[in-house]
């Protein structure tokens, strides 16, 4: 036997599990409260406790450990650009494809009091972009000034205009800031480019942020640089798709990971318009992509969820998940409001269970909205034209649901169908017959973590205890999404074959 430690430093609970990599096996899984606050030690030994009574091992026994966390918010971010829709939206995708959450974006010149706001926020990292290569200087400078200003005190990533990078970072440092230098993250108007960005991010993490946020300790205890959860989350992804070097993939993926924060999509699929007669407009996609929304986490936003979608549509969707409970007797923005302030509460009835499930529903279709792109017909001077803007999911092979309520929650999989393509809103890009799985292990984290060094064991590991799910069957009603047995060409004609019946 040859085990592992994989660490999550999670914002509520440092989980934990042992993998027999030999084997390919899990050993145990455990979790205890993160006690990131006071001594992260604390909450982590408590869960190695718990992991040696379900495991049987002890710390002596582990071949190797490996560490990712998202306590004390994670890497927070704040992104600054010039256009909005270009070299902000660049810096955004940088940033968030390095496992970051952004908590503010920026675009055209600071004011004053925008830089004061973001000296106020409690940020790991303000990323300045602005400008391609050889255009626009003056607004990359005048957002450096206004930093310079500040008694912002976290590192400052300069990624915009190379003809002024080197400028600008001197008048940083002359300032007392630390400064980071990284490729354009938009060299052209038509392109992005992130990776220079991306590792930089991850240098700092390391180096900064993990001391920063008491994970010293466990940096030490690891032996090894830990990373963001959301990067693990992405490198497990990235392995599901496309395989390694001995061990076939399973094809493009969409992972949907609900908490009580926030709701992470992830994407791995080639970047393709719908037709080839589509004309794409917007930036260009990435193959992999992330989105976080912070609006979205079933508990701290559940009156921003029941507020953005409507009550009644999470009636609606009450009746779809659990068409047993007497919804009469469910209030959903008494219940939401007693869930944003009681934002640890399981649920204890049946309703409160089916309610949980009905809510995290609502706020993965629009988490999933969100990430996949949209199609319409758009009228131009030749007449009307199909119009793509953002990624094409429809051919998404498998969808996978992560998180507390996949693992928890009764009928989990009755969430699922939210990620998918849906004939009430037929111009959004999502997953027209997804294979459907769920992470009741927590295995999605480890995965990315030993993909590092064990990529071929990691992905078998995945395959073996990602839990295939039919969807079909486990809706008691129709969820409105297309199965397996549907095609796109029976929607593009209005028809129904395959599609769950009202």
């Amino acid at each position: 036997m040859e085990a592992y430690l994989l660490i999550d430093f999670g914002s509520t609970y440092t989980k934990v599990t042992a993998i027999d990599l030999e084997g390919e096996v899990v050993l145990g899984t455990a979790q205890a409260s993160t006690t990131i606050e006071t001594d992260v030690r604390v909450g982590l030994d408590e869960a190695l406790r718990l992991l040696q009574v379900a495991s049987g091992l002890s710390l002596g026994d582990y071949a190797g450990k490996y560490a990712c966390s998202s306590a004390a918010g994670g890497l927070k971010m704040v992104s600054i650009g010039l256009v909005p829709s270009l070299t902000l939206e660049a810096a955004r995708r940088a940033a968030l494809g390095a496992g970051a959450k952004v908590i503010g974006s920026y675009g055209y010149e600071l004011s004053s009091a925008q830089a004061a706001e973001i000296e106020a926020m409690t940020c790991d990292i303000v990323m300045l972009a602005g400008g391609t290569n050889g255009g626009n200087k003056d607004v990359i400078r005048h957002n450096a000034d206004k930093l310079a200003q500040t008694g912002i005190a976290c590192p400052i990533l300069v990624c915009g205009n190379t003809a002024v990078q080197d400028e600008i970072a001197r008048k940083l440092e002359a300032s007392g800031k630390k400064v980071y230098l990284a490729d354009n993250v938009l060299p052209e108007v038509d392109q992005v480019r992130v990776e220079s960005a991306q590792s930089v991010i991850r240098e700092i993490f390391v180096k900064h942020i993990t001391k920063a946020k008491g994970l010293e300790y466990a940096a030490k205890f690891i032996g090894r640089d830990i990373i963001p959860t959301p990067k693990a989350s992405l490198n497990a992804a990235s392995l599901i798709a496309e395989g390694s070097k001995h061990e076939p993939g399973m094809g493009s993926i969409l992972v949907l990971e609900i908490g009580g924060a926030t709701i992470n999509v992830h994407s791995v699929e080639e970047v393709k318009p719908v037709t080839p007669q589509t004309i794409v407009r917007g930036l260009p996609e990435n193959k992999v992509k992330r989105t976080v929304e912070g609006d979205l986490g079933i508990r701290w936003n559940a009156n921003t969820i029941c507020e953005l979608v409507g009550a009644e549509t999470i009636m609606d969707n009450l009746r779809k998940v659990a068409p047993d409970i007497d919804v009469d007797s469910v209030d959903p923005a008494t219940f939401t409001s007693f869930l944003a302030r009681n934002t640890s509460h399981k649920p204890e009835t049946p309703a409160e269970w089916a309610f949980d499930i009905a809510l995290a529903y609502s706020a993965a279709d629009v988490a999933v909205r969100r990430h996949a792109g949209t199609a319409r017909k758009e009228t131009v001077a030749i007449g009307e034209v199909d119009v793509q803007r953002g990624k094409n999911l429809l051919d998404v092979r498998n969808v996978i649901g992560i998180g507390g309520i996949f693992r928890y929650g009764q009928h989990p999989e009755r969430i699922l169908p939210a990620a998918a393509y849906d004939l009430k809103n037929p111009e959004s890009l999502r997953p027209v017959h997804p294979n459907f799985y769920l992470d009741t292990t927590y295995v999605l984290y480890a995965v990315g973590l030993l993909s590092q060094d064990h990529p071929d064991q990691a992905l078998r590991i995945a395959k073996k205890y990602l839990r295939p799910v039919d969807v079909a069957t486990a809706l008691p009603v129709s969820g409105g999404y297309a199965n397996r047995g549907s095609s796109l060409g029976e929607m593009e004609h209005g028809g129904c074959g395959g599609l769950m019946a009202h």
